[in-house]
């Protein structure tokens, strides 16, 4: 089978797509000598990331980046089934008019919100659905102010075609449950994202393993979306009270700035550093130090693979009881009422104050990761919808001969 996966963004960017289709890319590829011929996948993964400085011969998988129409058009032929990381709107319309076998992986809300965030954001609140109501001036008032009428005209009206084109996808997938609930198109199934075991820790097995207390962090970008702010709000009381506690913040974005003003104009006491982005090596370190990890989303987090990748370790998480995120972290880790600075300040003084918890929760979380966020699952889960989607529509070519010759 030959598998052509769409992903907008790749490496070198980092984000949670790029990490997700580059395991299941590597994943499929790995499979070749463990299964019969006929279950072979080849893989191409399509970008439109750059190069940069990746080595892109070091992937199992082949790489095509940037590609012309013609070329893009050129490999949807050539496919037997096209997977898109998310609803771009070329690859679907491509894969359609060849009809080919076409599955939508939905990382965000693309398909049934303008700005594929569900953000209502003249003042940052989680929006009732106002396209799917056929409220429409309502998306259009969301998104003018930081896109101008006209754009914001423009991306309303290109939602229409790009959720007509999932709705005629032979498979739409869900990342979580409530992603699948929230984008309401037919044929949908889940599948949680995966990730390799990442069972060794660097950092103490309690919450005051060293003197600098327990170490806290943030793993993302910085976009107001994140809720960033909020736990810098709740470190403040915190250390107003005496608590030991090192927070890092790990990432990079248009809102850092303003957040490295905000944690300046708190006076924190040494306790709280911004690392920016980090690749590869230097962000495993950093990361196997972080005992918990901090989930402030205002937004309805599709997964929330940083949470995911610290339950892998063995790590806690706090995360605001929103979306995906909420069904990610389940009842291993501790949640707060998204925007609340005060109940996420009272999850991190519980965490500090009662070890036995904290002890609890790291066993907590490691045993719903390996039993839900097994990187093998989420390979063979699609491998599986490629096979189905491939047979049926192997079925549905040959009845089309059938009744073309009779």
């Amino acid at each position: 089978m030959k598998l052509l996966i769409y992903s907008a963004l790749f490496l070198p960017k980092s984000g949670g797509v790029q990490s997700v289709v580059l395991e299941l890319a590597e994943g499929l590829s790995a499979r070749k000598p463990n299964v019969p011929a006929e279950d072979v996948i080849e893989v191409t993964v399509v970008t439109r990331t750059p190069r940069g400085s990746e080595q892109d011969g070091r992937f199992s998988f082949r790489l095509v980046r940037e590609p012309r129409l013609s070329n893009l058009f050129r490999l949807v032929r050539e496919a037997d089934v096209v997977h898109v990381a998310g609803p771009a709107f070329l690859p679907m319309a491509l894969a359609l008019l060849t009809r080919k076998p076409l599955i939508v992986e939905h990382h965000g809300y693309q398909s049934t919100c303008p700005n594929g965030l569900l953000l209502y954001e003249p003042d940052h609140t989680v929006c009732p659905g106002y396209f799917m109501r056929k409220q429409y001036g309502m998306c259009v008032r969301c998104n003018a102010g930081r896109l101008g009428l006209g754009r914001s005209v423009r991306d309303l009206l290109l939602t229409f075609p790009r959720r007509w084109m999932c709705r005629m996808a032979t498979r739409n997938i869900g990342v979580t449950n409530h992603v699948a609930n929230r984008i309401q198109l037919p044929r949908s199934v889940v599948i949680y994202h995966g990730i390799s075991d990442k069972s060794a820790t660097a950092f103490s097995t309690s919450s005051g393993g060293d003197g600098e207390g327990l170490h806290i962090g943030y793993v993302g970008r910085m976009v107001s979306e994140k809720g960033v702010p909020i736990l810098l709000k709740a470190a403040k009381r915190l250390e107003e009270e005496g608590a030991r506690f090192q927070l890092t913040l790990v990432g990079d974005g248009p809102e850092r700035v303003q957040i490295e003003s905000l944690a300046h104009s708190l006076r924190f006491q040494n306790c709280v550093r911004f690392l920016g982005e980090l690749r590869g090596d230097d962000l495993d370190k950093a990361v196997r130090l972080l005992q918990v990890v901090v989930m402030p989303s205002q937004w309805e987090e599709t997964a929330g693979l940083a949470a995911i990748e610290q339950m892998m370790r063995g790590g806690v998480v706090v995360a605001a009881d929103i979306g995906g995120l909420s069904e990610v972290v389940g009842e291993s880790g501790l949640k707060f009422p998204a925007g609340d600075s005060e109940s996420l300040y009272a999850c991190l003084r519980k965490l500090i104050q009662q070890p036995a918890l904290f002890d609890s929760l790291r066993v907590a979380a490691r045993r719903r990761a390996i039993q839900a966020f097994c990187r093998n699952s989420m390979i063979e889960g699609h491998a599986l919808a490629y096979r189905e989607v491939l047979a049926a529509h192997m079925v549905a070519v040959k009845r089309q001969n059938t009744q073309w010759t009779t």
